[in-house]
């Protein structure tokens, strides 16, 4: 016989698979007991790990030589770059504008970035180093570009002789709100402006987009999900009653050498590891690649223009070799299994994800694809994404287009790994700018084509609700 909390799992599936279209759109459980591979989110690449380096962990699949490989890229992923010129060859060409010396330096311990959490008289009395802000204006065409001054991202730290672009200013505002039960929350609205500017004034109704970096593991294993299963997720969202809608974005790779389908980044504005990695390593660290050879100066900035470059006889400073040991190394980062698998509350909460919809935009699972690093080929997933563009609202828009993307769209977050955070990187920050502070708060962000889900869980019972959110952080 089923137990009484069996059964109500039942029933919530039943009312999660009313009506929808396909299988995997609310199944988030599909039988009273747990299917054992979702303990194993990364298939056979998964690791058991918790804590600090949890994160940090070569795929459990990956033979001898992938280790190699991957110890290789994880030296260049953490260790500092230096200005040029420098006896350190390998290493050389920080800058001249840049964001942090090392992939680490934003990544830490291949974890998720936080914004300055130290304030006085109400702003952040530190400069961001993980939260990047990208820049646009409006053409007169009706298409944005790079602010003039600035280009497309903002950056406050320079090497020696060339001027920061300037410091960030953020403050926050709290918006109080109540759960049905009574029960009070505040969520803090983040306001961004810009100070110490060193090339002259931002044009005027520049466009500001933060961005904060995500954790890195199960990232080779997005790369492998096949096209076609991201754009059946389209295909099966067109066919929904409500308001739940995703779309691709589009974006030209110049790693492939074509367009492709956007699935890195908030707005998935790159469209592949290769394409994020060597667009980092040039817009964050100002380190040139065989496909981002120039330096981000504007002509405006005549100091940065003016710096020394690094590379051998001007070539890129890091060349397809070592970018392809980095990438290596990303790839194959191992996603950490679930905890509390088996726990009835954890249960529970998958069954009242599923029945809010949230699986909807959060699909639960895929089974990879072929690719380069064989051990990612053909591993059933759980990442809990759709890869897809979806409007979240007013009030998490940037305001900012990019690539197919409009002001108020962004990807779908994969959630496996997220109750980890904490451990690796010792906060819980959400979002694209890291605004929410825990799970409750992100959920609590959710709008626009999210709004129903968002009721739902205004309407849950505080057990329900702390179930959801148990079930969400053991990913």
């Amino acid at each position: 016989m089923p137990t009484f909390a069996s059964q109500q799992t039942l029933r919530l599936l039943a009312l999660a698979c009313a009506g929808a279209s396909v299988s995997w759109l609310a199944l988030a459980v599909s039988s009273s007991e747990p299917d054992p591979s979702e303990e194993k989110p990364g298939g056979d690449t998964t690791v058991f790990e918790v804590g600090l380096n949890a994160f940090s962990f070569p795929a459990a699949n990956l033979d001898e030589e992938g280790r190699t490989a991957f110890a290789i890229g994880n030296s260049f992923f953490r260790r500092n770059w230096v200005e040029a010129p420098s006896s350190t060859a390998a290493r050389d060409g920080l800058g001249p504008l840049f964001l942090a010396r090392s992939c680490g330096g934003c990544h830490t311990q291949d974890g998720r970035g936080a914004p300055p959490n130290a304030f006085k008289n109400g702003l952040a009395s530190e400069q961001p180093i993980a939260l990047l802000f990208r820049l646009s204006v409006m053409g007169p065409d009706g298409k944005p570009f790079p602010e003039p001054t600035y280009g497309d991202q903002f950056t406050n730290l320079a090497v020696q002789d060339v001027k920061p672009e300037g410091k960030v200013r953020i403050r926050y505002t709290e918006l109080p709100g109540q759960f049905a039960d009574g029960t009070r929350y505040s969520l803090r609205q983040p306001h961004y402006s810009f100070t110490h500017l060193g090339f002259g004034p931002m044009q005027a109704h520049t466009m500001v987009s933060p961005r904060l970096a995500q954790q890195m593991p199960g990232v080779g294993l997005l790369d492998a999900i096949a096209e076609a299963d991201v754009l059946a997720n389209v295909q099966q969202q067109s066919s929904r009653t409500d308001a739940i809608k995703g779309q691709v974005n589009r974006v030209f790779d110049p790693v492939a050498g074509k367009e492709v389908l956007g699935r890195f980044g908030w707005k998935a504005n790159t469209g592949s590891l290769a394409h994020q990695t060597a667009a980092a390593f040039n817009g964050d660290i100002g380190i040139t690649s065989e496909h981002f050879p120039q330096e981000n100066c504007t002509p405006k900035q005549k100091s940065c223009l003016a710096a020394p470059r690094g590379g051998k006889d001007g070539g890129p400073e890091i060349d397809n070799a070592l970018l392809a040991k980095v990438i290596l190394y990303e790839a194959t980062l191992a996603v950490p299994a679930r905890r509390n698998f088996n726990d009835v509350d954890v249960r529970r909460g998958q069954a009242l994800f599923a029945q809010a919809q949230c699986a909807a935009c959060h699909r639960p699972s895929y089974t990879t694809g072929t690719s380069p690093f064989p051990s990612l080929s053909g591993q059933k997933i759980y990442p809990y994404t759709d890869l897809l563009l979806h409007d979240m609202g007013h009030g998490l828009a940037d305001g900012r287009p990019d690539g197919l993307a409009n002001g108020q769209q962004w990807r779908t977050a994969p959630l496996w790994g997220l109750g980890l955070v904490p451990d690796v990187n010792d906060h819980s920050f959400q979002l694209h700018d890291g605004r929410a502070r825990n799970t409750m708060e992100a959920i609590l962000w959710h709008g626009g084509e999210a709004e129903a889900s968002r009721q739902q869980v205004l309407k849950m019972p505080k057990a329900d609700r702390d179930a959801l959110v148990k079930f969400v952080n053991s990913l």
